[in-house]
């Protein structure tokens, strides 16, 4: 499958202080991709290149064939960003919000009401988009931030940490809704997420990023037989904790 992300000794500084050091990454089409690491590992700026909200200071990032850093707004229209914390307004319904955006996205009036309906439905909120968003729960409230993505039809959908604060039902029905987007509409994830079970559960892929390095790249099994040995079960958690020990 052709990549959708590629990196190639990307790098960004601020000051003397290197947040991501000399990354080289191929995500590939339909590839749901754990992007693992601390805080301060560098993942966050990885994520705003991607965007093109800042500029590397080295290497390259090609985000569906386009240079981030020189067509910003050509990675806008084709790919969906969902943060940690999700904004809407509260004194809106839902489906009210997703008319907003929609507007903002300049999606022509007949194709927008199609395609809130046909999210509403995807997201599993079909029956909740006349209620104010003020009275949604959190995993009710990320649901529709998935929704007002799948607007605009992305090909790509980098999400940061989706889980965040949900109890175990929003969860699964979360992780679910992921994996339905990669396997039924061909829609690239990259997920960046501390829950490394649910990483392990969904991903076929995991990098870990480590004081702005890459420091690991596979499938979870890979990853065990290189660290942990032939005979080691595929554990996530326990890969991870050796190489932040080692690192």
């Amino acid at each position: 499958m052709p990549a959708i992300i590629q990196t190639e000794g990307l790098t960004r500084q601020y000051g003397r202080q290197t947040a991501v050091d000399g990354l080289s990454l191929e995500i590939n089409e339909q590839e749901i991709f754990g992007f693992l690491g601390p805080n301060g590992a560098g993942k966050t700026t990885t994520i705003l290149m991607l965007l093109g909200l800042t500029e590397p200071t080295g290497g390259r990032a090609r985000v569906l064939g386009v240079d981030p850093a020189h067509d910003p707004l050509q990675i806008k229209r084709q790919v969906g960003y969902l943060p940690e914390n999700v904004g809407f307004y509260d004194d809106l319904t839902g489906r009210e919000n997703l008319r907003y955006m929609a507007r903002l996205n300049q999606l022509p009036e007949s194709k927008a009401r199609e395609q809130i309906e046909t999210a509403l439905a995807t997201v599993g909120l079909n029956g909740e988009g006349d209620k104010l968003v003020g009275a949604y729960s959190r995993g009710m409230r990320q649901r529709l931030g998935i929704a007002e993505l799948l607007i605009k039809e992305p090909k790509l959908l980098i999400l940061d940490e989706p889980t965040l604060g949900l109890d175990p039902d929003g969860t699964n029905k979360m992780l679910d809704l992921i994996v339905s987007l990669s396997r039924d509409r061909g829609i690239t994830v990259m997920l960046s997420s501390h829950q490394l079970e649910q990483v392990q559960r969904i991903c076929s892929r995991v990098g870990i990023m480590i004081k702005g390095r890459l420091v690991a790249l596979g499938s979870v099994e890979e990853l065990a037989k290189r660290k942990l040995g032939d005979d080691a079960g595929p554990n996530l958690e326990e890969i991870y904790m050796r190489y932040f020990k080692e690192t």
